[in-house]
């Protein structure tokens, strides 16, 4: 119950997180300090961010509503966060840059896939 919980409430930020981005890309310029310089470039930001977290948002929602898909997306979900986590931090170490917004997400991708591990060892335990 708590992995599907889990799924649950962060795959509707995730969504809504990806909707916002595709309905106001210019948005994350404030944001993160990422700008289109041109209409290719609000395409790009929409299909990358917009797309991208509306993508993992469903995805989680699925593995919320259906308990056979809920491992399986816990699964990806850690890949995932493991992968956008450890490159953001990387990232950052080689720029020594350590703005809120990547500090906040960091925490929060490494602090996900700690808890998509405890999830996924609590599912193990149950079968």
């Amino acid at each position: 119950m708590a992995a599907r919980l889990f799924l649950g409430i962060l795959g509707g930020l995730w969504l809504a997180y990806g909707l916002w981005l595709f309905l106001q890309p210019q948005s994350l310029a404030g944001l993160a300090g990422v700008g289109a310089l041109n209409a290719t470039g609000t395409v790009d930001i929409r299909a990358t961010y917009g797309g991208f977290q509306i993508a993992v948002g469903a995805l989680m929602l699925g593995g919320a509503l259906r308990a056979v898909l809920t491992q399986p997306m816990l699964l990806v979900y850690g890949v995932v966060c493991a992968s956008v986590g450890s490159t953001r931090l990387v990232a950052a170490l080689l720029a020594a840059e350590w703005s809120g917004f990547t500090r906040i997400g960091v925490g929060f991708e490494l602090g996900c896939v700690a808890v998509v591990l405890l999830l996924l060892r609590g599912l193990r335990a149950g079968s």
